[in-house]
């Protein structure tokens, strides 16, 4: 036979102790009661419990109080706080000293079985990531992600780990470091990849439409509602919803998410039906929150909800075995892209690459890419064809009037003819020694000096 989870229920509200055992006992949870926080401890200590759920608010030992002891005797045994609705503060102090998560009262039975099986789930975790670890070459999908550095190998562990749970998780680290990257593979590892994965950029959007864009809205609620839209949380139904910059939400709209994290469900914008939604939420920035929670920018609640667990994604600069792969992979896209045939880059080329700080981080390093395939004009690519890194030491501005600017605008024969008249030039005029530093032949460069109807200087 099965054994049943046990749950011990501490309150000192005899009714709602006994309304409780009910309840959950029906469920099909083993319960055992307390009335206070000291007969909670030593029931824990005396015994094995899968689960706390514990009011905040008791005469004798509280349930702060409570939770120190319990975790200080077993940090494995996760706690729920039962509190009122106007103790939100209290149940952040909760949070912070390990609570694994917090009600509040009356309890919406939906949510409370909803937590149950979700903290369930998470005490089976550790051997499922066990499990997991030993076979993450096999069956971790690691969704178009490069990189085999020590940093990143003990981030994709994490991942393998924390995918297959229902934890909201916070993924923070510098720009274009590949926060959605690392979002979409704990999706398409999870058991919601067959339903949708929809993302959102909440930095991209104003603050009057974002509400509509997460929650929906009614026909009629604003000008230019002539139908009803459902939002990113009911799209994302049965699924994931990525949260990206989720720093730049305003402080508004931060107690309205919270709020749809809290309880699970939504009102759309002009509607009064409440809908219950079922939705993994990932949330990602590039800021450092708890410095926004103390300069009053962003909700210290919202945070503890969001940060379930917490990712962050390291800089390119710091995992500099992972520039050769990522190069090359781009690299080869944009040639295929571009139908030109280039086949790498140079010792000289990738050792200026591996140097590099790259303060855009990966984004930085595919634009270069592409950059360079453009000018290439041969089927390496040299240090003089990786231009976002030359520009941070700019030649004379002589050189920039002989040649003329590069922009958005430039076609491509002109990129060419430029970068053909710079080689010459800093050759001295020699078209021998230009075509060995261009990789073409000489003849090759006697056409294309034709074709664009100039002469060398």
């Amino acid at each position: 036979m099965e054994k049943k989870n046990s749950i011990l229920i501490v309150d000192d509200d005899s009714a709602h102790r006994t309304m409780l055992r009910t309840l959950i006992g029906g469920w099909g949870y083993e319960v055992l009661e307390a009335e206070d926080g000291s007969t909670a401890i030593e029931n824990v200590q005396k015994r094995s419990f899968d689960l706390v759920l514990m009011d905040v608010r008791m005469l004798k030992v509280s349930g702060l109080e409570a939770l120190d002891k319990i975790k200080s005797f077993n940090p494995a045994i996760p706690v729920i706080i039962m509190t009122a609705y106007s103790s939100v503060e209290t149940a952040v102090e909760a949070l912070k000293k390990g609570a694994y998560d917090y009600l509040t009262k009356p309890l919406d039975f939906d949510n409370l079985r909803m937590t149950l099986e979700r903290s369930m789930e998470h005490i089976g975790l550790k051997e499922e990531n066990r499990l997991l670890k030993e076979s993450l070459g096999r069956h971790f999908d690691r969704q178009r992600i490069i990189g085999h550095s020590p940093a990143m190998e003990q981030l994709l562990e994490t991942v393998a780990q924390v995918a297959p749970s229902e934890a909201t998780v916070l993924i923070t680290g510098e720009s274009g470091t590949g926060k959605e990257l690392i979002a979409g593979a704990i999706h398409f590892n999870s058991s919601r990849k067959s339903g949708p994965f929809v993302k959102l950029n909440c930095a991209a959007i104003t603050e009057t439409l974002l509400e509509s864009e997460l929650f929906g809205h009614e026909k009629g609620s604003f000008t230019g509602a002539e139908r009803r839209k459902d939002g990113r949380f009911l799209q994302a139904h049965g699924g994931s919803l990525f949260l990206d910059e989720i720093s730049e939400m305003s402080s508004t709209m931060q107690v309205k998410l919270l709020r749809v994290l809290q309880e699970r469900e939504l009102t759309r914008v002009g509607g009064e039906t409440v809908i219950k939604v079922d939705v993994r939420v990932i949330a990602a920035t590039n800021r450092n929150l708890p410095a926004m929670i103390k300069e009053g920018a962003f909700r210290e609640d919202l945070y503890y909800r969001l940060n379930v667990v917490s990712l962050e994604i390291p800089p390119l600069r710091e995992r500099r075995e992972d520039i050769p792969l990522l190069a090359q992979h781009f690299l080869k896209m944009f040639a295929a892209r571009n139908r030109k045939e280039i086949k790498g880059f140079t010792p000289q080329g990738m050792d200026h690459l591996i140097r590099y700080d790259w303060p855009g981080n990966v984004r930085e390093l595919m634009n270069m890419a592409e950059r360079g395939v453009v000018l290439a004009l041969s089927e390496y690519l040299d240090e003089a064809d990786l231009p976002m890194i030359q520009a941070s030491t700019p030649p004379p501005a002589q050189d920039f009037r002989f040649f003329g600017d590069i922009n958005g605008d430039t076609s491509l024969d002109d990129i060419e003819k430029t970068t053909i008249l710079r080689t010459l030039k800093a050759a001295g005029g020699n078209k021998s020694e230009a075509s060995r530093r261009l990789g073409i032949t000489r003849k090759t460069l006697h056409k294309k000096l034709k074709k664009y109807g100039v002469m060398p200087p």
